[in-house]
């Protein structure tokens, strides 16, 4: 039976007098890019320019960019010629980068200070039963302080992290997933091809039929018959937690993610059968663009010697990746960890897919033992990570020599702006924009894990991951609460 699972974007909590609850309780480097570019985007989030700019861009932050590449960066710049008896342009501000610059990030580690900070709030009883913990400075690897580092736990959503890092390693960040249309030799049978793309959507099945409909020449008087082929995939389409409106059966040919709306994120209605759908969509877009089809679609390969005519290529892996942790992308995800288990020779299927992501992880030299890594997306809650697996991976995507695992980190939710971390850390001095982290919600199981920038400049990764809670939303204030002791906010940490 389905279970009540993580919907990040219509279950708003509203935890803010809860942290500050919490925060009563409370005592209180990476490379220089790594650094920058972490401390440099909670600035330009604070300002409101992540959401102006838009969520992902081909794998990099607009705002990022935008901000790397102002004309202006200490500010209080004449714009134009000033009229008489106007004001005198506002004061600069200081730049940011050089503000950074004058951080003593080569001050000494304090463990000791970090675990004063830490402990009357990692003891909170809104937390549950068992709640495990890792915190490293990302540039050295050390661990700072943990609590159960080590012990299996139930990920939720955290899992996401080792997916996308899987997917990133094995795949590279330019990857993108075909679907494509093949014509039978007779040029009498169209087969449209999925390659396992759950953002495939009515425009690119439009541009696919366009194209198709040229290959075919004539005057489209003559009937084409039309199937679709799923096989990229293999194994049960449903997950194991069955029906449910966080996740479509998961096959490698859909539309929206299979969703009845037109919603993009968040639970939603899905259809029963995504492939078939998708192939009805199909043949709709073929008739608008001229070409007759005869019956109903049917479920077949491709005949021999069928060539290729037209090709629809997703956005680039990286692209994916970001729009899985901003959002808590369910379907994505399991995409993500089929496509691993495809470029590793595994099956494509949920047991092929644990095996080539746990391959990949060992690959990055990160500590599985005790991990199971059940599916894709966190909602099978017989899946097992530790926090030391979550921080190790958020330190391997911050390394400098290893670019192709950036997203992991820009894909990050933002405190208090983007994603399922929109809706808190608003009533945090200091702290939104400093904290980028994903989030995971299961029945009685609660996470979080992501980086921060610690007063001394450094980049910190953390995992808290707290089972047998009973409030969602006073367990989501304490985590909040954890991370915010890490940037100093209100205290001393580091």
């Amino acid at each position: 039976m389905a279970e009540p699972v993580e919907e990040p974007s219509n279950r708003p909590s509203d935890p803010w007098g809860r942290i500050k609850n919490l925060k009563s309780k409370r005592n209180g480097s990476n490379t220089w890019q790594v650094v920058a570019g972490s401390a440099v985007l909670g600035l330009v989030v604070a300002t409101g320019a992540v959401l102006a700019a838009g969520p992902w861009d081909n794998g990099q932050r607009k705002a990022e960019r935008q901000l790397a590449a102002a004309e202006h960066p200490t500010g209080g710049v004449h714009h134009g010629r000033r009229l008489p008896g106007a004001p005198e342009p506002a004061p600069s501000a200081p730049a940011v980068l050089g503000a950074l610059d004058t951080v003593t990030r080569s001050a000494p580690q304090d463990p000791a200070s970090l675990r004063t900070a830490l402990a009357p709030l990692i003891a909170a009883p809104e937390l549950g039963t068992q709640v495990a913990a890792s915190v490293v400075d990302t540039a050295t690897g050390e661990q700072l302080y943990g609590r159960g580092a080590a012990t299996p736990m139930t990920p939720a959503s955290t899992v996401k992290i080792a997916t996308a890092t899987a997917a990133l390693s094995a795949l590279g960040p330019d990857h993108r997933i075909a679907t494509t249309v093949r014509l039978s030799e007779d040029g009498r049978t169209l087969t449209l091809v999925g390659g396992g793309d759950p953002t495939l959507d009515t425009a690119a099945l439009r541009s696919l039929a366009t194209t198709a409909a040229k290959a075919l020449g004539g005057d489209g008087e003559d009937p084409v018959r039309l199937a679709y082929d799923t096989s990229r995939y293999t194994g049960p389409v449903r997950h194991p937690i069955g029906k449910n409106p966080n996740i479509a059966p998961v096959t490698a040919l859909m539309v929206d993610e299979g969703r009845l709306d037109d919603s993009d994120r968040g639970p939603a209605d899905r259809s029963k059968d995504p492939a078939g759908d998708a192939a009805r969509a199909f043949a709709a877009e073929l008739t608008a663009a001229g070409v007759t089809v005869g019956g109903e679609p049917r479920a077949a390969r491709p005949a021999a010697g069928a060539r290729t005519v037209a090709t629809h290529r997703s956005a680039p892996l990286s692209v994916l990746v970001e729009r899985t942790l901003t959002n808590s992308d369910n379907d994505i995800a399991e995409a993500l960890a089929r496509q691993t288990a495809i470029a590793k020779g595994e099956s494509a299927d949920f047991a092929g897919a644990r095996r080539a992501v746990t391959t990949e992880l060992k690959k990055l030299r990160v500590p599985t033992a005790g991990a199971r890594l059940a599916d894709g997306s966190g909602l099978d809650r017989q899946g097992r990570v530790t926090p030391a697996l979550l921080t190790t991976l958020l330190a391997r995507a911050a390394d400098p020599e290893r670019p192709g695992l950036r997203p992991v980190l820009t894909g990050l939710p933002v405190a208090g702006f983007t994603g399922t971390l929109s809706t808190r850390y608003r009533d945090t001095t200091g702290t939104p924009g400093l904290i980028r982290a994903k989030t995971g919600t299961l029945t009685g199981v609660n996470s979080l894990a992501g980086t921060v920038v610690d007063p001394q400049g450094r980049l910190l990764a953390f995992a808290f991951l707290a089972s047998g809670s009973t409030v969602p939303a006073d367990a989501e204030a304490a985590l909040d609460a954890l991370a915010t002791a890490l940037t100093g906010a209100g205290g001393t940490a580091g």
